[in-house]
């Protein structure tokens, strides 16, 4: 039998896939932690951030807009990594820059963490990036460019 019947005999049922379990703690938490690689050190940097969760996309909102450093380095490499307490997968982040886009995500901002929180730790509201999360977590080889 392998490892994966066994468990499904064993907890009678089958056993989440990472992305089940990613999306599931998204669903319930306020915070996550992102890695992206830094642009000139080329080395993965971690940030504690603020997220949507909706269907199957992950809205980011960085808190200086296009300033922050985080986003981009997202725009020099696509890799993100989204991790929530023992749930993670490293994905592609796609940048947001429809004004229309982006004060559709300030608003769902708004929504989940209050429209005073949002004044409170957001200063620029440019650009935003969606994260899908429909993949099984894992991109491509050829998508990764990580160093």
């Amino acid at each position: 039998m392998t490892r994966e019947r066994d468990r499904e005999s064993f907890s009678g049922g089958s056993v989440p896939t990472a992305n089940e379990k990613l999306k599931t703690r998204l669903a319930k938490d306020r915070q996550i932690k992102i890695s992206v690689i830094g642009r000139k050190s080329g080395k993965a940097i971690s940030r504690p951030v603020w997220f949507v969760f909706e269907g199957d996309k992950l809205y980011l909102l960085p808190v200086k807009g296009s300033d922050t450093q985080w986003y981009q380095n997202l725009l020099r490499n696509r890799w993100i990594r989204i991790s929530i307490r023992s749930a993670e997968g490293e994905f592609e982040g796609t940048p947001i820059t429809d004004s229309g886009e982006v004060s559709s995500v300030v608003e769902k901002f708004r929504q989940k963490y209050g429209p005073s929180d949002v004044k409170k730790y957001y200063s620029k509201f440019d650009v935003a990036v969606v994260v899908d999360l429909t993949d099984d977590g894992s991109l491509p080889e050829t998508n990764a460019g990580r160093k």
